[in-house]
């Protein structure tokens, strides 16, 4: 794979000594832009290659920590400035953080990046979660995986530790990712493509035998002219197939008004742009 690592600079703010609040004097309004994005490194490399992904990145990692530690002074108009630095990690996919925070494969039954959860309590609990996961946390928790203290068995040892089997590299920060974010995204517009095929805009309100024979129709459709077979969840690559322009106008053979029809396509061509 072909990785970009780069950087932008998000925001700078000011905080008057004495006072708790910081004031943001710089906010990037594009920060995905590639005037703003500066290439700290490209490579070609996967997430399971442990070895090369930690040389090239490993002396990143290292300025970057020397960077959280220290405290840059600039003399700005005649005085000394003092400036710290703060980093959020973004763009990272689930793949990529279990790597980079030393956590087992996606197979494996700690099933979260950012709780203890294992499968069966997961599938017992599908609401109750907090984030309780975190970078200095995993980095104990390799060292008792590495050391034993306990001197357990390998089953016991795993229970202990959560499912960290690997030391953690690079910190990462909990954010929606790509994958989630197309996923997200895809639902709505299924959605969408149902209530259109149902004229639900003139205001009647459908039953759920309604509901369910627009569905059915959306899915025929699609299996049909897109080879799409329904999906009992959204999943990325059934996402990506959907939001495309050929999709929307096998959807609108299924819309009975063209000016309805004229406004998805409108509105998938916006965010096809945005994408």
């Amino acid at each position: 794979k072909a990785v970009r690592f780069s950087f932008t600079v998000m925001s700078v703010s000011v905080r008057v000594e004495g006072t708790e609040e910081a004031v943001t004097v710089f906010r990037e309004p594009k920060p995905n832009s590639e005037l703003s994005c500066k290439p700290l490194c490209l490579m070609f490399v996967d997430e399971s290659d442990h070895e090369t992904l930690t040389a090239i990145l490993g002396p990143l990692v290292a300025e970057r920590n020397a960077m959280k530690q220290s405290r840059l002074i600039l003399s700005l108009g005649g005085l000394p400035r003092s400036f710290s630095f703060e980093f959020r990690g973004t763009g990272y996919d689930e793949k990529m953080v279990r790597e980079l925070e030393g956590m087992e494969a996606s197979g494996s039954t700690y099933v979260c990046t950012l709780c203890d959860s294992t499968r069966a309590e997961a599938s017992r609990n599908m609401v109750l979660h907090s984030i309780t996961r975190s970078h200095g946390e995993n980095l104990e928790r390799y060292e008792m995986w590495r050391s034993n203290p306990f001197s357990e068995s390998a089953e016991e040892l795993r229970e202990r530790v959560k499912g960290i089997s690997a030391k953690p590299f690079l910190e990462t920060q909990p954010t929606l990712d790509a994958l989630h974010c197309d996923i997200g995204n895809a639902t709505e517009f299924y959605k969408i493509f149902q209530d259109e095929i149902g004229e639900v805009f003139r205001g009647t309100n459908p039953s759920r035998e309604e509901r369910r024979s627009w569905r059915t129709a959306l899915d025929k459709q699609l299996r049909k002219r897109m080879k799409l077979k329904p999906v009992m969840r959204m999943n990325g690559n059934y996402a990506r197939r959907l939001m495309t322009h050929d999709t929307v106008e096998v959807v609108c053979e299924l819309v009975p008004s063209e000016e309805r029809r004229e406004a998805l396509r409108e509105l998938m061509g916006l965010y096809l742009e945005m994408k």
